[in-house]
């Protein structure tokens, strides 16, 4: 099993395992390689690996986890099979939040599952005490933009803050996982670096998306859709706040969230920064409604 090194899998780790991929396996018939994070390979590492993904050993097979194609290099996606993983239905994963939590009740089920968007570990995440607190955090947050009291700075904190609190929770798993594992002190603390790094950064994403999907039912709401909205576990809050007043507002904060998810994916923003515009332009955007009571 390989696996990146901080933000790169590189060329000496690629010349290990090939070194063990050309030792004929004497127990079994094959020999699995499992390479994680393969969307990492660096060039050079990337190129010492096409030869054997090419014309691998007839005992060998040599599976490349990516996060995403787009990065992997031609010359690495050309000679693979691809195997994409696709999101559950809203179906299946209630189906399992019902059965790992039969005590919520069918609106919470439901809305765990679409808030999950079809990814069955963000759904167990959910169910985490300390992920419900965030996420009824986020929605308050979310909220609070069109209240007469708000402050973005505040709110761009809580966020991060939230951010912060899943990636220690990370930490100190992967601390545990690799505990006893023969690992150099310099890989234990990229692993770990690696996994608070990676969870931090899916919990803002995980955050932008719910905000998006609050200001959408929103729009929802105020269009009397009640059976579309995700967050059905908060129907009562979203009839309150979806008003005709706040439409408008509401469609354009919906957008502003989801820009800045796509800026998210495709740079390194700083989260503080991002957020606090986020929240000053969301203010903007409703305006005139900001207070408005149903």
């Amino acid at each position: 099993m390989l696996e990146p090194l901080g933000d790169q899998i590189r060329i000496d780790a690629v010349r290990e395992l090939r070194r063990d991929l050309h030792m004929r396996p004497f127990e079994a018939q094959r020999r699995v390689y499992l390479l994680f994070g393969a969307h990492l390979l660096n060039d050079e590492a990337a190129d010492a690996l096409l030869k054997d993904l090419e014309e691998p050993p007839e005992y060998a097979v040599i599976v490349l986890v990516a996060d995403e194609v787009g990065s992997l290099a031609e010359t690495i996606r050309s000679r693979c099979q691809a195997v994409p993983f696709r999101r559950l239905s809203e179906r299946a994963v209630r189906e399992v939040v019902q059965a790992r939590a039969p005590q919520l009740s069918e609106e919470e089920a439901t809305s765990i599952a679409r808030v999950a968007g079809g990814r069955l570990d963000r759904a167990e995440r959910l169910l985490d005490a300390a992920a419900a607190r965030r996420r009824a955090a986020l929605l308050e947050t979310a909220r609070s933009v069109y209240a007469a009291d708000f402050d973005a700075s505040v709110a761009a904190r809580s966020v991060v803050e939230a951010a912060r609190e899943r990636a220690a929770e990370a930490k100190e798993r992967e601390e545990a996982a690799i505990d006893g594992l023969d690992l150099t002190a310099r890989e234990a603390e990229q692993r770990v670096r690696r996994a608070a790094r990676g969870a931090e950064r899916e919990e803002l994403l995980a955050s932008l998306e719910e905000l998006a999907s609050w200001y959408r039912d929103l729009v929802a709401a105020a269009a009397g859709a009640h059976t579309a909205l995700v967050h059905v576990d908060r129907a009562d809050e979203l009839r309150e706040d979806g008003t005709l007043e706040r439409l408008e507002g509401a469609e354009r904060a919906a957008e502003l969230v989801r820009e800045t998810w796509r800026r998210f994916e495709e740079f390194q923003l700083s989260p503080a920064v991002a957020f606090e515009a986020l929240f000053v332009q969301l203010r903007r955007a409703f305006g005139s409604s900001v207070g408005a009571a149903a």
